[in-house]
């Protein structure tokens, strides 16, 4: 089972976007996903059709219950309505963890083993995390191999990028180890000097850790998003989708074993 967070302390750069986009894509191949959604606003939850404030259980449940056992997380895990696409869902709640939960040691490492109990009913777990640094998004990046990081080809979102990657220097101090993450420019509009500018930059200061293609601007993501279905399986001819397809086989391609 392979684990991979999406992450970016700048809100608005296309986490969720690219979540749901990887996700159809995979399960279009044959994979088995589940998604978690680690961030309070509930956008992924309610992507899929999900609304976080009438759910019996959520995310919220599994921290609230160190003790959970393989069948209790299975209850907490929601079937959509698309095929091998399974989501543990977000609730408000999750909110309240920082204070309730910040202090206990340990408690960065429990999603990481907590997804042991179901590591062969899945091919993939992909985590949309919140772009505010604190338990969730700490769980998130210990429990995964790799770490995408959107980034909108605009100047504001690069100074997110920075914060992004000290935070990761700082983590990967105390694991002991190198991240292996991502960059992955979104938003991207090839007729603004704005995102051509943003590109060659994230190019030159991020050398090595930059995607080499980029995600369009499409109003197709908004078409999906309303739809409630992830870009290829909404429409296989657009821009957008052609370009999560070339970073998925970027993606498979470098897969660490």
């Amino acid at each position: 089972m392979k684990i991979w967070t999406i992450s970016n302390q700048k809100g608005g750069v296309g986490k969720t976007t690219t979540v749901i986009s990887l996700a159809g894509l995979l399960v279009d191949r044959g994979y088995r996903v589940l998604l978690i959604d680690t961030d309070p606003h509930a956008s992924l939850t309610s992507y899929l059709q999900y609304d976080s404030d009438q759910l019996p259980v959520s995310l919220y449940d599994l921290f609230q219950d160190p003790a959970t056992t393989r069948a209790g997380l299975l209850q907490l895990i929601l079937p959509t309505e698309i095929d091998n696409l399974s989501l543990i869902p977000a609730s408000m709640s999750l909110a309240t963890l920082d204070r309730v939960l910040g202090n206990q040691e340990g408690m960065g490492l429990f999603l990481k083993k907590q997804l042991k109990l179901v590591e062969d009913d899945y091919d993939f777990v992909l985590i949309d995390c919140p772009p505010v640094l604190g338990v969730m998004m700490v769980n998130a990046l210990a429990a995964c191999e790799r770490i995408l990081i959107p980034v909108q080809t605009e100047f504001l979102a690069s100074k997110g990028l920075q914060r992004m990657v000290q935070t990761l220097g700082i983590m990967q101090y105390s694991k002991g180890n190198d991240f292996n993450y991502c960059i992955i420019p979104t938003m991207f509009d090839k007729r603004t000097r704005a995102s051509i500018n943003t590109l060659n930059d994230l190019q030159k200061t991020y050398q090595g850790k930059v995607w080499k293609g980029v995600i369009p601007i499409d109003t197709k993501f908004r078409d999906a998003s309303l739809a409630h279905l992830p870009i290829s399986q909404y429409t296989k001819n657009c821009r957008g989708a052609f370009a999560y397809e070339t970073l998925l086989n970027y993606l498979l391609q470098t897969e660490q074993n």
